[in-house]
């Protein structure tokens, strides 16, 4: 790849000679950044090196990638490397049956690896640089019918930490 990414620079070095065009110059440097990005990702997600601490705190799913717990600590990895924007999902989160079944575990798996991330900034000084938003869909609709509930297509939580945000303000009502 190292090869690839020399020779296509030097094509783009002589074809920014040629029409002095300075679009090249920032295209060479996209790859060049693409490839030291690349290059760090097998580094970033060896959680081998982490203390029992950590999974102690993030709990046994942090090892497992993809889980919501792993991704929190793979989020506060990438804090550490200045990354500025960073997106964790929770993709069984959203149930329209079944809820009492499913609701205590998955309530679980995102309150320890939320929990743990919010604390594990703070350990390493990096909370108040980091705005941490945890986000819904959409509302839900507090009646139950059956074992589910439905949407409230004008409701909508986000949960605010870090980032020099003012703990305990609410804003608006549901």
């Amino acid at each position: 790849r190292r090869k690839l990414l020399d020779a296509i620079a030097e094509l783009n070095r002589l074809r920014e000679d040629e029409v002095g065009d300075p679009e090249i110059s920032t295209r060479i440097a996209a790859y060049e950044m693409a490839h030291r990005m690349q290059m760090s990702v097998p580094e970033l997600t060896d959680v081998s090196g982490e203390p029992k601490s950590t999974f102690d705190l993030y709990g046994p799913d942090a090892k497992m990638p993809g889980s919501h717990a792993g991704n929190c600590l793979l989020a506060r990895r990438l804090a550490e490397r200045g990354v500025r924007f960073i997106q964790i999902y929770h993709r069984g989160w959203d149930h329209h049956g079944g809820l009492p079944g499913r609701h205590a575990k998955i309530a679980k798996e995102v309150d320890q690896g939320s929990a743990a991330l919010v604390l594990d900034l703070k350990q390493r000084g990096l909370f108040e640089e980091t705005l941490l938003v945890f986000a819904t869909e959409f509302g839900r609709k507090p009646d139950f019918s059956g074992d589910g509930r439905s949407h409230h297509p004008v409701c909508f939580s986000t949960v605010l930490a870090g980032g020099g945000t003012k703990a305990g303000f609410v804003h608006g009502k549901s």
